[in-house]
């Protein structure tokens, strides 16, 4: 592990919920910085022995990639802890440039994302045969821009599965673009708040209702939203969306069809 920072996922909050690897390279590194507003602290708990534990969210770029460095050219490992995935809006890329131009090694060790955690406690499978075979990750546009062409109301015409990140304080300008995409009132909305925490929120409800309901319960951080037909529990949970897997008249490379015998008339 000699000298090398890992950028490790630490998943949505249950500290049950990060790799056997990356839980194994925090409790062995010798500088952890996690963000400390958004990792359950249990996952950091268990530094070894002299182990320098430091939250980040107080920390500019630069002290946060100066600890770094500074601990890699002393011999040290270097634990970067992120909550959900790092992959997915985890700022990495700014870290890792500033890495590269100071010579120092680097591994990302992916994690479990807030997208797939909160589909996990709604009971919900994003991608469900002839409804939707598609998933738009996204954000709403705020003091963020998005690019040209990642306009809300531009993807939300795919009439796919979207999952919203960092976009509960925008639910009226949501709204509005999914209405101007043409989804309807009652289109299944779900937000689980704190995903997979002791103290989450679920909340089921729909492009006409949802962003009132947010503001009643004081959802404004946290959070993510899952939009589209994908979401109704009675799609979900009916028998008229089957997949091919496991269709006994659909072959594959395990297993052959089985004609299926032709009723009298």
């Amino acid at each position: 592990m000699a000298g090398k920072v890992y950028f490790i996922g630490a998943g949505p909050g249950d500290p049950e919920l990060i790799t056997v690897k990356g839980k194994r390279l925090i409790d062995q590194a010798d500088l952890i910085l996690y963000t400390d507003s958004l990792v359950n602290e249990e996952v950091v708990a268990n530094p070894k022995p002299g182990a320098v534990v430091e939250k980040s969210a107080g920390l500019t770029l630069e002290e946060i990639v100066a600890r770094m460095v500074e601990t890699v050219r002393t011999g040290g490992t270097v634990a970067r802890v992120h909550t959900g995935d790092p992959a997915v809006y985890g700022a990495i890329m700014e870290q890792i440039v500033r890495l590269n131009e100071a010579g120092i090694e680097w591994e990302i060790v992916p994690g479990v994302s807030s997208v797939f955690a909160a589909a996990a406690v709604l009971g919900a499978e994003l991608t469900i045969p002839e409804l939707t075979q598609t998933l738009i990750l996204t954000r709403a546009e705020g003091r963020t821009p998005v690019p040209e062409g990642e306009k809300l109301v531009d993807l939300a015409k795919h009439d796919s599965t979207i999952a919203l990140f960092l976009s509960a304080t925008l639910m009226d300008k949501v709204v509005e673009d999914l209405r101007e995409a043409g989804w309807s009132e009652d289109t299944p909305v779900a937000v689980v708040q704190k995903a997979t925490w002791p103290d989450q929120v679920i909340l089921r409800s729909t492009v006409g209702e949802v962003a009132g309901e947010m503001k009643r319960l004081g959802i404004r951080s946290q959070a993510m939203v899952l939009a589209g037909k994908a979401l109704d529990p009675q799609l979900q949970w009916s028998h008229e969306h089957k997949s091919k897997l496991y269709d006994k008249t659909f072959a594959h490379r395990y297993r052959r069809a089985v004609k299926e015998e032709k009723g009298e008339s």
